[in-house]
This record gives structure tokens, sequence and C-alpha cells, in this order.
């Protein structure tokens, strides 16, 4: 086990609030047990999630660290035993339950992937969070295939602007929802064929308007809400709707009659709380059908700004803001 430091900075919740309880710290780097790498971050995403931990409203699993940060990406400076095909210097991503808004962060070692080729740290960091919640969620859960058609909800975000273009590459149609004409073009510029301004016109009508009154296929629905009732409604027969978020509540007075009728399928996921042998699978299949999309530049993470570590506060004002369009990347 090589030398490692006593200890490094983080960024820890002070307490539930805004983004002013986002503050500095340092904390003792603990070596890497059975089965875990240690990484020293060179970026890490900023997401939804760590917001809603900020707010106290998404506790970390049992036993992980109460430090934000869902994915880092950085280089390999310890390995835990029983880890095979790593070793110390390895440039890597990482999908972690918890503590990238670090200098060092622990990952398990199957949820680990290495930089595409040609990809800086802040562009690998872009990666984890979103592509494993857009596989899992658009293409197991919902079953996307080829020819069939998508709507994504909140396309201009980090997860919106990874499905848009994932879903492209595959040979689906897509279309998104924004809230401003500016994301919109941004949507329909990553390759959605129309992307609706939620604020000036119902998405059911478009989507079965842009479908010749068939519906779509899959729904990727972060809102909830009273977002559902219209999901159903414009749902093509099998469709499929798939919840990953509530950002407009959890609750919602829906007719279910349409799941009857055109036989739908309500379906969703969280990420975090999944075992490592889940995520590792997820990983692998990144690995397979995705990686070599992004190596070849048929899909990229659309990275929005960048903010120092210490500055994670700021970071979290802009996402707070809604002005961004794609990811927000802290750089240690």
């Amino acid at each position: 086990m090589p030398t490692l430091p006593e200890d490094g900075l983080v960024v820890e919740i002070a307490e539930p609030g805004g983004p002013d309880v986002l503050r500095p710290a340092r904390r003792s780097v603990r070596p890497p047990g059975d089965g875990e790498l240690l990484i020293r971050v060179a970026a890490a995403g900023v997401n939804r999630p760590d917001v809603l931990q900020r707010l106290g409203k998404y506790p970390p699993p049992p036993g992980v660290t109460d430090v934000p940060g869902l994915e880092v990406a950085g280089e390999v400076v310890a390995v835990g035993s029983g880890v095979g095909g790593w070793r110390e210097g390895d440039a890597l991503c990482a999908l972690v339950a918890g503590g990238g808004y670090a200098e060092y962060c622990l990952a398990p070692a199957p949820q680990c992937l290495p930089f595409p080729r040609g990809f800086s740290p802040v562009q690998a960091a872009a990666l984890p969070e979103t592509f494993f919640t857009v596989w899992t969620n658009v293409f197991e859960r919902g079953r996307l295939a080829a020819g069939e058609t998508l709507l994504v909800h909140g396309g201009s975000s980090g997860i919106g602007t990874t499905a848009i273009q994932l879903a492209r590459a595959r040979g689906a149609r897509v279309l998104a929802t924004a809230g401003t004409p500016e994301k919109c073009a941004a949507c329909e510029r990553l390759g959605a064929e129309r992307a609706v301004n939620y604020r000036a016109e119902d998405f059911a009508d478009a989507a079965k308007q842009a479908t010749g009154g068939r519906g779509v296929d899959v729904i990727l629905d972060m809102v909830g809400g009273d977002y559902i009732a219209r999901d159903l409604d414009c749902l093509a027969p099998d469709g499929r709707l798939v919840l990953i978020a509530f950002l407009g509540g959890s609750r919602a007075d829906v007719d279910f009659r349409p799941v009857l009728v055109n036989r739908l399928t309500v379906t969703g996921s969280t990420l975090r709380a999944r075992t490592i042998e889940e995520k590792g699978r997820i990983a692998a299949a990144l690995r397979e059908h995705v990686w070599p999309m992004l190596e070849s530049g048929r899909v990229a993470p659309v990275i929005d700004s960048t903010f120092p570590l210490a500055e994670a506060k700021e970071a979290h004002r802009r996402l707070g803001a809604g002005a961004h369009v794609g990811k927000i990347v802290l750089v240690p």
C-alpha cells in the first residue's frame, strides 16, 4: 500500500439548508478496503440528488459517508485487496454512493470504468451518474428499441442531454420537454426532432401530434406529480412510463384506465441504493454498448460549467437557478 496523505479537502453539509450550508473541511483519508479503489479526484459531477441531500431530503444509505457527490473521475492511488484489473496510476471514472465532493474518494471496483479514449477528467466525471441512470431506465426498464419514440422530460438536464443522444444513436425518435426556447433549441441540436416548451404548450398534445395520434413508446419522467396523468394519456399501446424522480411531487390523482386499455407499463428505479453487484452489471453494459459511442464521438457529455471544489455552493446555486444545459462539474 502506498503512503497516503493523512487528510484531504472535502465539502460537507453543515446542516440542512441552502447552498451556503456547503462548507470546505478536512477529513482523514481512509485506505481502500476489500474490493475498493482509492481515487485522487480530478473532477466530480454535481447532480440533483446532491441538492436533495443538502436539503435533508435524501440521506445517504447506511454506512455511506455524509459527504455529497455521486460521480468522480481521477487517478487510482491505492488498490484494495481482492481487486483485479486496476493499478496505481490508472485513469478512471466511478459511480459512488457518496463522497465525491473531495480530493480523495473511495469507490467499489465494479462501479469504475476507464476514461473513454481521448476524454478529459471533466468529461469523464460527467458520465457515471447520468449514463448509469439513462441506460438502466431507458434501455433496460423501458426497453426502448430502434424505431420507437422516446419522450424525455427535462431534456436540457444532464439526464436529458444524455437520454436524447443515446436514444438517437440507437435508432429511436426523440421528443423532449424544456422550460425556455433556448433550452428547447439545445435539445433539438442534440437530436430531439421536437422540443416542447412546457410553459407554452401541453406536452401530451404535442407528443400525440408529432406521432400522428399514436403516442410515444417510452417516457423518461423526472417530474412526476401532475405529469403522470398526462404521461399515461400520450403513451402508445404497450407504452412504458419510467419514473426516476419527483421534482413535481410523488403523489398524483391518476385515472388508470389507459393502463388497462393500452396495456401500459409503469415502472421506475433509483440508483443510489442498488447493490454493488447491480451497479457493476450496469457498468459492464455501458463499457460494451456505450463506451464505443463515446470514443467515436457519436455521443458526448454536455458540460455546462465548472467550479472549484471549495466553491461547491456556487455550483449548487447555478443548478438551483435552472439556467444550465447539461452537467456542472467540480474541480478540486
